[in-house]
């Protein structure tokens, strides 16, 4: 982002927050909409009632069909003290709508999930605890750094430009919906990332509007490593030209497992704050969630990461609930917020 473009007119006040407390992103979207047991008839509704594609399962069209379910969830993570929610946009990008031959409402999708965060978060803030929405950028489910095809490792399935363009798209809507600022989330190319973060500098340019930006990548397995190869070292080198407001990680693994990586990044990213929402553990079928870790075990997880000074954002992905997201809240608000160390970085925030 360029260091010389005006103040951002939304979600400087984030800043502020940081920098005073550890700020509490919240949990899961899809863990929370499988607790609806919701029918093909609900993703569908009237609108889509005679679309010839099954349409269950598609998450982010919910915000189209059934508005009162994604509300309810952002409400129930707000009154469990997040101050960030997400927007139910991980895959409302015209690349991962195609999937579902519905590419071409991407935007409206956008604009829908955001008015719906920015009325919950409105809802709940006070002058005390303003509540924050980020628009959330997923990776789509193709990589511009890796073949889909083992035969031919020179393959594939999309283009930075495509990727740029759908990217962008997704961010007008999100804009145009009133999110305060951008997540880059679950990041497992960083090509992909890349091609995030120019359509959001294109964006702000042209727009004049100035919103933060946090990237949070994922890193796959215990080599400590995300898909496409990078090191959580690499990872960060490769995105800081973004002067992003916090670097992250998130998804993939548990907390007890992410542990070397966020202290590796909270290292190494001494001049933005770090941001760190685990799944809840490792699958377990047998859950209620679908995965291992209670609220209890996932916020004892967390509190050691604010203990250690590794965190200013904290949160869960998948398999995290409400309760997930209290206890974590509980037990990490005791702790001081991560310092920055480097004291010439100066966020692109209002002076």
């Amino acid at each position: 982002m360029n260091a010389n473009t005006q103040a951002y007119t939304r979600g400087a006040g984030l800043a502020d927050v940081l920098q005073q407390r550890i700020a509490i992103i919240d949990g899961a979207m899809g863990t929370m909409i499988q607790r609806y047991k919701l029918t093909e008839a609900d993703f569908r509704s009237e609108r889509f009632a005679e679309h010839p594609k099954d349409l269950r399962g598609n998450n982010d069209l919910l915000v189209l069909t059934r508005p009162d379910v994604i509300r309810e969830i952002h409400e129930q993570y707000l009154a469990a003290g997040a101050d960030l929610i997400e927007t139910n946009t991980f895959g409302a990008t015209s690349i991962a709508q195609e999937d579902y031959a519905l590419g071409h409402i991407a935007r409206e999708m956008n604009v829908a999930a955001a008015r719906i965060a920015r009325q919950a978060a409105d809802a709940h803030a006070t002058p005390d605890k303003p509540r924050f929405v980020a628009g959330a950028l997923g990776p789509t489910p193709r990589t511009a750094s890796i073949s889909p095809d083992v035969n031919d490792p020179g393959a594939r399935n999309t283009s930075f430009d495509e990727l740029r363009q759908a990217y962008r798209e997704q961010a007008e809507g999100l804009l145009e919906g009133g999110c305060d600022l951008f997540l880059v989330e679950t990041i497992f190319d960083t090509l992909n990332a890349k091609a995030a973060i120019f359509a959001l500098d294109e964006l702000m340019e042209d727009t004049g509007q100035h919103l933060p930006v946090i990237i949070s990548g994922t890193v796959t397995d215990a080599s400590g490593r995300i898909l496409s190869g990078q090191t959580v070292a690499a990872f960060w080198h490769s995105v800081r030209h973004a002067r992003p407001l916090a670097i992250g990680l998130n998804c993939a693994l548990g907390a007890a497992v992410m542990r070397p990586y966020i202290e590796e990044l909270s290292k190494v990213a001494g001049d933005t704050y770090v941001s760190c929402y685990p799944n809840a553990g490792l699958p377990n079928p047998m859950s209620e969630t679908g995965f291992d870790e209670t609220p209890a075990v996932t916020g004892s997880l967390m509190e050691e990461f604010a203990r250690s000074g590794f965190l200013n954002i904290a949160g869960g992905c998948c398999g995290t609930t409400p309760e997930h997201i209290a206890e974590i809240a509980r037990r990490v608000g005791a702790f001081r917020p991560r310092t920055r160390h480097d004291p010439l970085f100066t966020p692109l925030l209002a002076a």
